[in-house]
């Protein structure tokens, strides 16, 4: 489990495809600092499982699944990716509960500066609305963010200059795919809903 507070930009070292999947190797010396074997690291917001560390980069096998579902199979060396090891019983809660696990892709329609900040709207997979409200968490990229508006087919958030320096999110432009999980409270409370809809 995650927060979704990206603690380093990493960088793409080399993706060896193996088949269907690859085995990804990235550099952050910050996630590696602790990281052992079956460790957990959420790279743009994917929970993946480290097989081996060397230096300042682990090794991730990635399989078919995970890119059928996410934005990491158009990864390639050089490219930067955020970065979060998973919490602690003591890490702060600064964010909210993120899994790691990509509900859909999404892809930045537009970004529109503010007085420091810029205002992004991103396409949404179809289904996934329904989870998303004004005011409420969502993860980009393993980014956790707060919906500023949400219509049917796109939501819109608002980056603060931390943000914008700090994730990929301020480097990637129309255009660009990004991961979202939306926060698994909602689907929850979908299911159970309808359970007690069909047992009335």
């Amino acid at each position: 489990m995650f927060t979704g507070i990206v603690e380093e930009l990493g960088e793409v070292v080399r993706v060896d495809w193996q088949g269907d999947g690859a085995v990804v190797t990235v550099r952050g010396p910050l996630v590696v600092s602790d990281a052992n074997h079956g460790d957990s690291i959420a790279v743009n917001g994917v929970c993946l499982t480290v097989i081996e560390t060397e230096g300042d980069t682990f090794r991730t096998e990635v399989m078919k699944e995970t890119f059928d579902r996410s934005s990491l199979g158009s990864l390639a060396p050089g490219e930067r990716v955020n970065l979060e090891r998973a919490v602690t019983a003591a890490t702060r809660l600064g964010g909210h509960i993120v899994q790691g696990h990509v509900d859909g892709v999404g892809t930045v329609v537009s970004k529109q500066p503010g007085g420091g900040w810029e205002d992004v709207r991103i396409s949404l997979p179809a289904g996934l609305s329904r989870y998303i409200v004004e005011k409420g968490s969502i993860t980009v990229d393993g980014i956790s963010l707060t919906v500023v508006a949400v219509d049917d087919d796109s939501f819109t958030v608002s980056l603060i200059p931390t943000t914008l320096e700090l994730t990929t999110l301020g480097r990637k432009q129309p255009g660009a795919l990004v991961n979202l999980e939306v926060d698994v409270i909602a689907k929850y409370v979908e299911k159970l809903v309808a359970a007690q809809r069909g047992a009335n």
